[in-house]
C-alpha cells in the first residue's frame, strides 16, 4: 500500500490483512498515520468531555470494544474489532474474551473488597489490558485512556499525566514507560504507578 508500517519498539507488528484495513490511503510515513490517530483520538476523547459513564456499563467488553471504535474509526477499518491473529505479546487472540472478563471480574473484586487504592486499580486495569492486547494496534494509548476514564468518571479523581511525555519517542519516556511495565508484569506495579503520576 506505499506506507512504511514499521512499528517502532513499542509497537506491534500488524499483518498483511490488517494493514489492508487502513481507510487513509496516500500516507507515505508513520508520522502520518500517527498523525491521523492522534486527530481521531481527539475527536473521541471530546466524546466524552460532560459524559456521565456509569460503572456497569464501564466494566464491559461491550465499553472497551466502543472505546477502540471511537479512537480508531477514522482511520482503521477494524477499529473496535478483536485481533484475529498472534502477535509478539499479548494472549493467543482466541483468548481474548476470556483475558477480558477475567480482568473485569477481578476489577468488580478488587472494588467490592477495597483490595488496592483507586489509582492502583485503574493502574492495574490499565497494565492487564495492554498484556492481553485485545487489538491489532493502539493498545498502550486504548488501556492509557481506559485508566483515565476510570479515574476521573468512576472514582472523580484527576486524570493521570503519564509523564506528560510523547511515549512514542524513545527519547521522550518511552524507554521508562516500557520498563515500568515489565516491573508490572513481575507483579511490581510502583513504577508504573509513579510514571503514570510524574
Amino acid at each position: 500500500m506505499g506506507l512504511a508500517l514499521n512499528p517502532i519498539s513499542s509497537q506491534t507488528p500488524l499483518t498483511v490483512d490488517e494493514q489492508e484495513g487502513l481507510k487513509i490511503k496516500g500516507l507515505a510515513t508513520r508520522e502520518e498515520l500517527d498523525q491521523f490517530e492522534q486527530q481521531n483520538i481527539e475527536t473521541a476523547l471530546a466524546g466524552f468531555l460532560g459524559q456521565d459513564v456509569l460503572l456497569q456499563d464501564f466494566l464491559t467488553e461491550k465499553f472497551i470494544k466502543n472505546l477502540h471504535f471511537k479512537m480508531f474509526n477514522q482511520v482503521w477499518k477494524w477499529a473496535g474489532e478483536f485481533r484475529l491473529s498472534d502477535k509478539n505479546i499479548g494472549v493467543s487472540w482466541n483468548l481474548i474474551s476470556t483475558g477480558i472478563r477475567d480482568l473485569l471480574d477481578d476489577i468488580r473484586y478488587w472494588l467490592n473488597h477495597e483490595t488496592f487504592s483507586q489509582d492502583e486499580i485503574a493502574i492495574r486495569l490499565k497494565h492487564r489490558l495492554v498484556s492481553i492486547h485485545p487489538f491489532p494496534n493502539g493498545n498502550g494509548r486504548h488501556s492509557r485512556l481506559m485508566a483515565d476514564i476510570m479515574m476521573e468518571k468512576i472514582f472523580k479523581q484527576a486524570i493521570f499525566s503519564w509523564g506528560a511525555l510523547n511515549l512514542h519517542s524513545p527519547l521522550n519516556g518511552q524507554k521508562e514507560y516500557i520498563k515500568a511495565l515489565k516491573s508490572a508484569d513481575d507483579g511490581d506495579y510502583v513504577s508504573l504507578l509513579k510514571f503514570a503520576k510524574s
